[in-house]
Formats: structure tokens, C-alpha cells, sequence
């Protein structure tokens, strides 16, 4: 069975640090495309991040810089470590594993209709 477990979430002041992890399983991890979606209110999931089974990543711009997408194949287990957080990045966070060919597997390639499986989500709040 494939399953996403994400963990890492919580409550952080502006300028502090998080760090996500999705612990994956029932497919083989290393060679997959995948990807941090954030849930934005009111709009579509949109991704913030993706490592591709090369670990060639990609941002999107409002996080490049402070958003870092990592993998470790050993552990099966995503990691997106959080910096310099801002009260904008407070949202849902979901790993995704992306049903999309290693050249399209960039932030502005993928969108939730490629995404094969969701982990359940874990909440990022940042206070000013």
C-alpha cells in the first residue's frame, strides 16, 4: 500500500525555523518524483518544492532561499527544512508523490492533477 506520513509541523514565530518530514512506503522512493504542495485558503494546493529521483530540485519563488527539499533514500523520508519563516507561509503543508517524467518534474511542471498520493497534511502557523 502507498503511504505518505508527514510530521514536523507546529507553531514557530517569524524568522524561526521548522522542519517537515514524510516517511514514505509501497513504492520505490528513490526514483520518484516528489513534492511539497501547500494549501493556500480559498485556493488550489499549490507546490513549493519538488526533488526528482536524481535529487535535482525546484522552488517556487516566494520560498527559494528559505525552503530547502531533501530526500534520504536509506529512510524512505522527505524533508523540507524551513527558514526564515514569514507569517504569508502560515498554511497546510502535504508531500505528494507526483506521477510526472523526471524532466517535468519542477515546481511550474506539476500541479494537483498529477499528484498520485497525498500525505495527510501537517499545519505550519508562523506569528509575527
Amino acid at each position: 500500500q502507498v503511504q505518505l506520513v508527514e510530521s514536523g509541523g507546529g507553531s514557530v514565530q517569524a524568522g524561526g525555523t521548522l522542519r517537515l518530514s514524510c516517511e514514505a512506503s509501497g513504492f520505490i522512493f528513490s526514483a520518484a518524483c516528489m513534492g511539497w504542495f501547500r494549501q493556500v485558503p480559498g485556493k488550489e494546493r499549490e507546490p513549493v518544492a519538488s526533488i526528482d529521483g536524481s535529487s535535482i530540485t525546484s522552488y517556487a519563488d516566494s520560498v527559494a532561499g528559505r525552503l530547502s527539499i531533501s530526500k534520504d533514500n536509506t529512510k524512505k523520508t522527505l524533508y523540507l527544512q524551513m527558514s526564515s519563516l514569514k507569517p504569508e507561509d502560515t498554511d497546510m503543508y502535504y508531500c505528494a508523490l507526483v506521477f510526472i517524467s523526471s524532466p517535468r518534474c519542477r515546481v511550474t511542471s506539476m500541479g494537483v492533477g498529477d499528484v498520485g498520493v497525498w500525505g495527510q497534511g501537517t499545519q505550519v502557523t508562523v506569528s509575527s
